[in-house]
């Protein structure tokens, strides 16, 4: 059987997802909308702070009234962090005031408390140290003036981003709508993890890593199914994930060369390719549009649908939403491996204490176990049999 290489399979999914590039927009709430990118500025309505306030617990004072500190001040009032106007500022008298409290009229200075010495028995303070003129006072529009951006367009937006525009008075967000995928797994032995099992019967995996997956990439699921290996079934499926509104299809198993092959029975007559490439795990792959809407087929063991959409999905989606590539790194082996020549083996590992790539498990694409105590993938090229410890290896941390 002809297997393609690996890399040409990667730029193909990667031309196939391109068009998923170009995002709408929509408007979210501010509190809904961590991680999603900015599809245009945002502009304060208010200026920041919108009041002059206290940068320090103290005294509002008068700076003319401290210079020749130090000096006994009659304490009038006090201005707490609440609502409200303060009164206006005598010559000659503080008011108390808290940290973020108006400053009243009149002042333009704090004193900060440790610079006051309180008089037992008298309502005078004693100011200890002189302030200038705006000492430990925020001016109203001194982070951002109402009219400014507070967040750029083309952001990804994390919570102190919210937070300033929270702060700023903004109710919702312009974002880029996210891609939206259908998983479906196919195999009459799968049934909902946490049921029990039956003879032959295996908890569906797949679903639950695939959907985890799209979501650590800034995609949304909007369909997700579980079909047995019937293929009038799996166009129900599908047709169902497209009504949805998915613009992207995930399937998981289906696509080998054996009997009840459900994705392969209903796709490949529309044209899809479906075959194999030269990688390990994930062999058998399939890609094709049903219905105007791409979708990606991966194998049914559940290592090799998790690594098939790590290494040909997920880049483009995480590119699509402004997360950075998978960060890959130059290592060395902690032990000697052998490889399949011709294909491009990806084993999975742990980085040791000392920095070297440590092998966990072994190759088989079952093993789900290895692939969950591991941290990165190990590869190997198509062209290697086997390396020795010592030698240096690239790796992509999962």
């Amino acid at each position: 059987m002809t297997r393609i290489p690996f890399d040409e399979h990667a730029r193909f999914v990667r031309s196939l997802l391109a068009p998923l590039g170009a995002r709408p927009t929509e408007r979210v709430a501010v509190g809904d909308a961590l991680g999603r990118i900015t599809a245009s500025p945002a502009e304060s309505p208010i200026d920041l702070p919108p009041f002059r306030n206290a940068q320090m617990d103290g005294l509002a004072v008068r700076a003319a009234d401290v210079a020749d500190a130090p000096v006994e001040l009659p304490v009038v009032g006090e201005s707490a962090a609440a609502p409200g106007t303060p009164a206006p500022l005598a010559a000659g008298t503080a008011v108390r005031i808290m940290t973020g409290a108006p400053v009243p009229e009149g002042a333009d200075a704090v004193v900060p408390v440790e610079d006051t010495e309180a008089i037992d028995g008298s309502e005078l303070v004693r100011v200890l140290r002189a302030r200038s003129t705006g000492e430990y006072v925020r001016a109203a529009g001194s982070d951002l003036v109402a009219g400014d951006d507070v967040l750029p367009a083309g952001i990804r937006l994390a919570p102190r981003h919210l937070a300033a525009a929270a702060a700023s008075g903004l109710t919702e967000l312009l974002v880029r709508e996210r891609v939206r995928v259908a998983v479906v797994s196919t195999g009459s032995e799968l049934v909902e993890p946490g049921a029990p099992l039956g003879p032959g019967e295996l908890p569906d995996a797949n679903g639950v890593a695939l959907r985890s997956a799209v979501a650590a990439c800034g995609a949304v699921v909007v369909h997700a199914g579980r079909v047995r290996d019937e293929v009038a079934r799996l166009r129900a499926e599908l047709d169902a994930a497209i009504d949805a509104g998915a613009e992207l299809v995930l399937t998981s198993g289906g696509i080998s060369q054996g009997a009840y092959e459900v994705v392969r029975e209903l796709i490949e007559p529309l044209g899809a390719w479906v075959g194999s490439v030269a990688m390990q795990p994930g062999g058998p792959q399939a890609t094709g549009v049903y219905r105007g809407v791409p979708l990606i087929g991966f194998p049914g063991n559940p290592v090799s649908a998790q690594l098939s959409f790590a290494l040909f999905v997920a880049p483009s989606l995480r590119a699509i939403a402004g997360l950075p590539p998978a960060r890959t790194e130059r290592m060395l082996l902690a032990d000697a491996v052998r490889s399949v020549p011709g294909k491009r083996q990806f084993l999975r590992g742990t980085r040791t204490d000392g920095g070297l790539a440590l092998p966990v498990g072994g190759p088989g694409s079952h093993l789900v176990a290895a692939l969950a105590a591991s941290e990165l993938l190990i590869v190997i090229p198509d062209d290697v049999e086997a390396l020795a410890a010592g030698d240096q290896v690239d790796t992509v941390f999962l």
